[in-house]
């Protein structure tokens, strides 16, 4: 192994050195920090039925393929900053598409006690190419939407061991165990295992033991965080999914009123990147989660898009690594309306733009008619939350337009039509 993750205080360090202080034009208080994003479909994988996930530009299925292309993307990431990536075994939810409760991505045998080779091999190759980029993967084991495959506790204890134990035999050395991903929401409440503080605390300690020492946490739903489940891990994972600025400080805030001295790292937050402002002035550690470019099989792992390309840059700038700045209209973009992202007659619309808090308000257009407005980043169409909106039917020949105000009272007019 090439890249080595260390803690101290509330630091990282890899191969030693503080997080960012080996690029010559990084800022001081960024060293240390671990800037990552949600890959969570990483190893993806449906048993159930995996041809419905032959879509967006594929004739075909392919897990391997879905991985490599992950790893292709790499380099591309690290280039802006990125230095970890989250990976599930057991993944996370489309939440656009399909219903996540008919697919099977549980690589757990029954008993629990073995792991299916297809995902132990995509995720041995997907760590080793993080090494080898000196990047550091979180290995996120338990997911609430595979629970109800979970039978028991017993069930659930043996694959944490078996999952600690393969990393730990393979002496990876750059990777971050998440137990589970948000163990308080959802069908994780079949399982008080996982479900409470205690239950997750204790395999917590678990996975500390059997992973012979490896970093390990438990996040939380979004804007949540246990004092007890904080104190049992090594980094202390949060989400930020339904925050906002004044809300996820409020957090982190209260985070560090614990005086625990360990790294806070959000692994999984929206699009709202201006929520870097806050990591940054903090020292914390931030994590992009783009549902619709990055959990949605099959997933665009580049930088694919303007919302990619924009928490890129901010990014990129948090840290002290140079970019060229854009020309304003390549800072404004209707966004959803563009290639592959279509279901169902569906589309995802969104104006993003580099500088959210530039915006006052954003109306959309659909043929000439006025269907919606949107006052606050993200600025989607039929919002719902931070991190999801509903699709909107267009078809080929809609015209769209949004009209984008400014807060120096300026609107901007961006329009798109859809293809054929």
């Amino acid at each position: 192994m090439k890249t080595s993750v260390d803690i101290t205080g509330v630091d990282f360090r890899i191969n030693g050195k503080l997080t960012y202080s080996e690029v010559p034009s990084s800022l001081p208080n960024a060293h240390g920090l671990l800037m990552n994003a949600r890959f969570i479909q990483g190893i993806f994988d449906d048993k159930e039925a995996p041809d419905r996930f032959a879509r967006f530009g594929w004739k075909t299925w392919d897990p391997d393929r879905h991985t490599n292309e992950l790893i292709q993307s790499l380099p591309m990431w690290y280039g802006y900053g990125l230095r970890a990536l989250t990976v599930g075994f057991q993944g996370g939810m489309p939440v656009f598409t399909v219903e996540n409760s008919s697919i099977d991505n549980n690589p757990f045998k029954d008993s629990g006690k073995a792991i299916d080779k297809a995902y132990l091999d995509r995720m041995e190759r997907l760590i080793r190419a993080a090494d080898a980029f000196g990047m550091v993967v979180i290995v996120s084991i338990l997911y609430q939407g595979q629970a109800r495959r979970m039978q028991s506790g017993a069930v659930i204890r043996n694959a944490v061991r078996a999952t600690c134990r393969w990393l730990r035999d393979n002496a990876f050395t750059n990777v971050v165990i998440e137990v589970a991903n948000e163990y308080n929401v959802g069908a994780f409440k079949e399982h008080p295992l996982v479900f409470e503080p205690e239950g997750i605390s204790t395999l917590i300690e678990m996975a500390r033991g059997e992973s012979g020492g490896m970093p390990v946490g438990a996040s939380g739903g979004g804007a949540e965080c246990s004092r007890e489940v904080a104190e049992t891990s090594d980094v202390i994972l949060v989400h930020g999914n339904l925050t906002r600025r004044q809300d996820y400080y409020r957090l982190i805030k209260m985070v560090k009123s614990w005086g625990l001295s360990r790294p806070i790292v959000c692994n999984e937050d929206s699009p709202c990147f201006t929520q870097l402002d806050v990591a940054y002035h903090t020292h914390t550690s931030w994590g992009y989660y783009n549902n619709l470019t990055k959990q949605e099989p099959p997933a665009a792992w580049g930088i694919a898009n303007a919302e990619d390309l924009f928490f890129a840059r901010r990014m990129a700038r948090g840290i002290g690594i140079p970019v060229e700045p854009l020309e304003e209209d390549k800072q404004y973009i209707l966004d959803g309306l563009q290639g592959r992202w279509e279901w169902m007659g569906q589309r995802w619309v969104r104006l993003t733009a580099e500088f959210p808090e530039r915006i006052n308000l954003v109306e959309f257009f659909l043929n000439g008619n006025l269907i919606d407005t949107a006052y606050q980043e993200p600025f989607y169409v039929n919002y719902e939350q931070t991190w999801i909106q509903k699709g909107v039917s267009t078809r080929p020949g809609d015209q769209w337009r949004a009209a984008v105000h400014l807060a120096d009272g300026r609107v901007l007019v961006r329009e798109e039509k859809v293809e054929a």
